[in-house]
């Protein structure tokens, strides 16, 4: 039977800056969902314990490590699988998102993608989903969300959809990439969309990210975070106060510089800071 999870416990929000998606992180013992259907798609990844869900008909469960995907409309039910409750992540998107989603790889325009199987076997692209939901979740950079929530939706369509488009082969994007670059570079305390990038370089979004990512290295949400920090650092040269440079180098605040900067740096602002002092 396994050890129980722990209480119940249920966080929702919506984000009006990823097209008002719902998203939830859950984890239930006695908890059912009764028959019902969503306008949206449901999809989510198990992080714990199992799900046993009746759709379309048929009992499915859905084990630790499993993605559940729920097609608009279809009648579904929800309860744990055993007496140790389950744990997932799970986000609501548009259909319209899912559609874009599957244009944006095959860079043209397709249809709304369909899964065949509301539970999918694919332990890679699990980790990938509870890792960007999570992201999702704490990140306040526009630009970093937007960026999760296109991969995670392009991934799952790509490797599991009916009709999987395949990514349309990538060229030599010079000019638009040092664009972008140099936006970043002159915005980087702006909260930056990857819309307004994909202006900026004149290129799809699915395509912009996979052709900077290609020429730079990074995805341009970690370019974007790499430069804010570069400028921490130099404001911190000058005596600015932590917080001050925060805010000026679009950090939501002190916490959130200190975050990135000891991972890029190794060591917090403060300690930075001392250091320059000293020399």
């Amino acid at each position: 039977m396994g050890k129980k999870i722990g209480r119940e416990y249920a966080k929702f929000w919506r984000d009006s800056a990823l097209g008002d998606t719902d998203f939830l992180r859950a984890t239930y013992l006695s908890h059912s969902f009764s028959r019902h259907t969503h306008e949206s798609f449901a999809i989510g990844v198990i992080v714990a314990g199992a799900e046993a869900f009746r759709c379309s008909g048929s009992l499915h469960i859905a084990p630790l490590g499993s993605i559940i995907v729920v097609n608009p409309a279809e009648l579904h039910t929800g309860h744990s699988a055993n007496p140790s409750g389950w744990s997932y992540r799970m986000l609501y998107p548009k259909v319209e998102l899912l559609q874009q989603a599957a244009s944006e790889i095959a860079n043209k325009s397709k249809p709304v993608p369909y899964f065949r199987t509301p539970v999918i076997q694919d332990r890679q692209l699990a980790k990938c989903m509870s890792r960007l939901h999570a992201d999702l979740e704490t990140s306040n950079s526009t630009l970093e969300k937007d960026s999760c929530l296109l991969a995670l939706l392009t991934q799952l369509v790509a490797r599991h959809a009916i009709d999987r488009p395949a990514p349309s082969s990538l060229g030599r994007e010079n000019r638009s990439i040092n664009s972008v670059r140099d936006y970043l570079d002159a915005h980087y305390a702006d909260d930056i969309s990857l819309k307004i990038l994909s202006s900026v370089a004149n290129l799809s979004p699915f395509y912009l990210v996979r052709a900077f990512h290609a020429q730079v290295g990074l995805p341009p949400h970690a370019y974007l975070t790499q430069v804010r920090v570069r400028r921490a650092k130099d404001l911190l040269a000058l005596g600015l106060a932590i917080s001050q440079v925060a805010l000026l180098t679009g950090f939501v605040d002190q916490s959130h510089l200190t975050q990135h900067f000891k991972r890029a740096v190794g060591v917090p602002p403060g300690h930075y800071a001392k250091g320059v002092y000293a020399a």
